[in-house]
């Protein structure tokens, strides 16, 4: 359980929730992506491989549409996905072109991963778009994805999509932006005394029972979710760090050890 295994890291995916990239009015909050754009193309510009997992296309279909909450029906919930792809795909497309750092799409749903042939072919167009220093932009192909019992197609949430990638592309570390600063022993919006844990090297019932419940009424992630991704990057042998999304700049100190968020390593 060593943060300084951080400084060595230099394929990094990081994970973006609705939370960071929608305010609480709903609008789109145009200066956290700015920064994350800048961020991240300055890191790969420096040799690092970076990999953008984005949630965000209902939240951003939703503020482009001008509402205010979710629709119930499935089917206008994946047209929402669809049109809000499209354009924070723009967004990311425009903003990232003001650092000189060319993106590409790519779209998965769980059967992807599961089938071994597309898993492979899904790896393999990962590592040849990072060998074209281009960032790949990843996000769970909602306009198709269905919650099913079987849970054949969808991920479930971002959070344990993160984890996937990081796995899929061999990378080094996951880098979770959220709305909080870490995990804490309990919930820091209802108790003054609640205290960060700096690292986690076992995911245990304790930790489970005492994670809240879900994110925002623009996203779907809760504590839980980011405990299960973190129970995938242990099985993986990977390194996670969960920080606070309002802070972009952090991301560079997290690549220094230094003690942000709570690390997530054995």
């Amino acid at each position: 359980m060593n943060r300084e295994k951080l400084k060595t890291a230099k394929r990094i995916v990081i994970k973006i929730g609705t939370s960071s990239l929608i305010l609480a009015n709903g609008k789109i909050n145009l200066k956290n992506i700015d920064e994350l754009a800048f961020m991240l193309s300055s890191l790969q510009h420096e040799g690092y491989e970076i990999i953008l997992v984005t949630s965000g296309a209902i939240g951003v279909g939703l503020n482009v549409l001008g509402l205010d909450k979710r629709p119930a029906e499935m089917a206008q919930q994946q047209a929402l996905a669809a049109i809000g792809q499209v354009e924070l795909m723009s967004l990311y497309k425009h903003t990232f072109a003001r650092y000189q750092q060319k993106i590409s799409q790519l779209l998965l749903t769980n059967d992807v991963i599961e089938f071994p042939e597309s898993r492979k072919n899904a790896s393999d167009a990962l590592n040849a778009t990072l060998s074209l220093g281009i960032i790949p932009i990843i996000n769970e192909n909602d306009a198709v994805s269905v919650d099913e019992m079987d849970h054949k197609t969808k991920f479930g949430d971002n959070d344990r999509l993160g984890a996937i990638v990081t796995t899929l592309s061999d990378a080094d570390l996951l880098i979770m932006l959220s709305d909080i600063d870490g995990l804490y022993d309990k919930n820091p919006t209802i108790f003054d005394d609640a205290s960060l844990i700096e690292t986690v090297s076992e995911i245990t019932d304790h930790l489970m029972k005492a994670a809240g419940g879900a994110g925002s009424r623009f996203g779907t992630g809760g504590m839980t979710s980011k405990l299960e991704a973190a129970k995938l990057i242990f099985g993986a042998k990977k390194q996670m760090v969960l920080t606070n999304g309002a802070r972009i700049w952090e991301i560079r100190d997290i690549l220094e050890a230094k003690k942000k968020g709570t690390y997530f390593g054995q």
